[in-house]
């Protein structure tokens, strides 16, 4: 029997380029994939500017991840922080919308924005984030999302293992060891959340240096602009912090400083939330596993991660976890 070609076999540019038609802009024939694994996103030139733009960005979202509640919710978020000016690239309305139908697909149009990733190593970039996610977050706060999901253990650790373990994704050499690991990082996860109850906001979601981009700023709307709300969801603050942070400890805690005495000029900080970014770069990490294995028949994913599933992996990935369960046992980092 042969297998169905997966939905994003069919999304070729010309049925990009009818999508964009469909909604009154025309291509010039330019087209350009993006960087992008979860949908498929392409920069396409105009035949005429539209509001200014000679470029857009289309965003092909991928079929069955988010309802088309989930997706207008994402938006609605971004609409609400660009009308708070915050600089987040949300979608164009077109046609009274921001979200159209095509050929099975729904997708949406964006601005064209270029910039390049901050300089983390820079304290003045990072107080200038900072100041930036608070007012994010100071937006998120307002009201809760009704649709999107939360970041949370179940979503993020036990449904994940569970389902990697239901679908044997893991070797058997190693899927015991895997297992054993997992569960113990659990439990430590739970105990830090148990002991550690904060607000759960409306966030970016997957707030790491590829989303933010950064332009010069000596130029008109100069400094940071976050894209990719895709993953937006509830969760603790913390959460679109620990990403921006690298190195070894020391360095980390002279990171965070900057970035939260920079959130601070807007918004408090709970310092509580300290302790969960240990657990949370857990979670991402199971979490990242099963994303890999459920996106497999997906043909870019085994072209870009051919590494993915072999028992080195997964040796690499208890390692991992052994690892964390020791940073779990660390103090939390202090500002």
């Amino acid at each position: 029997m042969t297998e169905a070609p997966h939905p994003y076999e069919t999304l070729t540019p010309d049925v990009v380029m009818d999508a964009l038609a469909s909604v009154g802009l025309y291509g010039d024939g330019r087209l350009t994939a993006l960087s992008s694994y979860e949908n498929r996103v392409y920069l396409i030139h105009l035949e005429e500017p539209h509001a200014g733009h000679s470029a857009v960005v289309a965003k092909f979202y991928r079929p069955g991840r988010w309802s088309e509640a989930q997706i207008l919710e994402e938006h609605a978020f971004a609409a609400e922080l660009m009308a708070a000016e915050v600089p987040a690239i949300g979608p164009l309305v077109l046609q009274g919308r921001t979200l159209h139908p095509h050929a099975g697909f729904s997708f949406s149009v964006s601005p064209r924005r270029g910039g390049r990733r901050p300089e983390l190593d820079d304290a003045n970039v990072l107080e200038w984030l900072g100041r930036f996610l608070a007012r994010i977050h100071t937006v998120g706060a307002a009201r809760p999302f009704a649709q999107r999901g939360t970041l949370d253990l179940r979503t993020f650790g036990t449904e994940p293992r569970d389902w990697l373990l239901a679908h044997h994704m893991i070797p058997l050499d190693v899927q015991g060891a895997w297992q054993a690991e997992c569960n113990k990082a659990i439990d430590a996860i739970a105990r830090h959340f148990e002991h550690t109850r904060t607000a759960t906001i409306r966030l970016h979601g997957d707030c790491h240096p590829g989303n933010i981009l950064w332009t010069p700023e000596d130029q008109p709307g100069g400094g940071p602009h976050f894209v990719d709300l895709d993953d937006t969801r509830m969760g603790p603050a913390v959460q679109d912090l620990w990403m921006l942070l690298d190195g070894d400890r020391a360095q980390r805690t002279q990171q965070l400083g900057a970035l939260v005495d920079g959130y601070e000029q807007f918004r408090e900080f709970d310092r509580a939330e300290l302790a969960l970014i240990e657990p949370l770069r857990t979670l991402r990490l199971i979490h990242y596993s099963a994303w890999l294995a459920r996106r497999w028949d997906d043909p870019a994913f085994p072209a870009a991660f051919p590494w993915f599933g072999t028992s080195d992996y997964w040796q690499g990935q208890v390692q991992m976890l052994q690892e964390q369960l020791e940073a779990m046992e660390e103090p939390a980092l202090v500002v």
